[in-house]
């Protein structure tokens, strides 16, 4: 979309605005009263996450000592930076702030979004799936959430098992499924398909829903309970059809962490995506201590949809990427 000086108007209505604010002095509220502490941590730092999903903008500093120009990276959440200050012995924190993420952009997505993210010492995760209903109450009047496994949400909608079924079987799946591919895809990418595809939408709509244990292969940066099969500490909140969040049980081994981020890397070359140096920072703050805890990361945009009744995110921004 190409825009001109006449686009200078928001595209969220005065009511949106209101809404925006209004929202958020609910959450600053809700945590105030549960005496978690507001933080602030920097939007650019030396280092970006390695998920292959996610890509980070990068910009140039040139200031005294770095004549050349340093590069720097807009975070697409502020986890590592949070996890710094839990590691120093902040207790329970939240962050409401800007992320940024490259190549996003559409009716669910703007590359610059409002994120709320929060943090509990010696909390799991499903101690921090009971707050989030407690927040979605105060915030949206919702009622308590359903709760499904990852292979529990497969079978009642797309009548697959995830764990069990072979790649091909998944393949052919989501071919009868009539879900468009490029060609052969890795397993994770064929469930993910199938989740956006066929479970996702049907989410979330009588109350918010919350899909919890998922593969040790989509972990990212959640503990991996032993078992058979070993399980993902993870969640994600869907509703009326709309993710919401994504959740962990921490990882705290520094060990397991950086042998995730080579991983990445390494998977970055394979599919030709730019290289990235791993947050040292991070890593060390791991060494040095991380508590027990459990973290989430929320989309304060995609609250505000659902606030304002609207399935476009222009509706509750001031300014979206095609009028900044």
């Amino acid at each position: 979309m190409t825009t001109t000086p006449g686009d200078w108007r928001p595209t969220a209505s005065l009511e949106a605005l209101r809404i925006r604010a209004g929202i958020l002095a609910k959450i600053r509220a809700f945590f105030a009263e549960r005496e978690v502490l507001e933080v602030e941590t920097p939007l650019l730092a030396s280092a970006p996450v390695t998920d292959l999903h996610l890509q980070a903008l990068s910009c140039r500093y040139r200031g005294p000592g770095h004549d050349d120009g340093r590069a720097l990276y807009l975070q697409t959440s502020p986890e590592f930076a949070m996890k710094r200050l839990l590691a120093a012995g902040s207790g329970p924190i939240f962050q409401i702030c800007k992320a940024v993420r490259d190549g996003e952009a559409g009716r669910r997505h703007n590359p610059e979004f409002t994120i709320l993210e929060w943090y509990r010492p010696g909390w799991d995760h499903h101690l921090l799936m009971d707050e989030i209903d407690e927040l979605l109450a105060v915030v949206l009047g919702a009622p308590p959430g359903e709760r499904l496994s990852y292979r529990e949400a497969f079978q009642r909608y797309a009548d697959v098992d995830p764990h069990e079924e072979s790649d091909g079987e998944l393949q052919s799946r989501v071919e009868c499924l009539g879900v468009s591919s490029a060609g052969e895809l890795e397993r994770d990418d064929l469930l993910d398909l199938l989740v956006t595809h066929v479970i996702e939408p049907k989410l979330g709509h009588c109350q918010p829903t919350f899909i919890h244990d998922y593969p040790a292969s989509q972990a990212a940066l959640a503990k991996v309970r032993p078992g058979d099969p070993p399980l993902a500490e993870r969640f994600e909140v869907f509703a009326e059809g709309l993710e919401l969040a994504n959740g962990y049980h921490e990882l705290t081994d520094p060990a397991v962490q950086r042998q995730r981020f080579e991983t990445d890397l390494e998977a970055r070359r394979d599919a030709h995506l730019p290289e990235v140096p791993i947050d040292e920072h991070l890593l060390a703050a791991l060494d040095h201590g991380l508590p027990d805890c459990a973290g989430v990361a929320l989309g304060v945009d995609r609250l505000l949809m659902l606030a304002a009744g609207t399935r476009e995110i222009a509706d509750v921004l001031a300014f979206p990427v095609d009028r900044a």
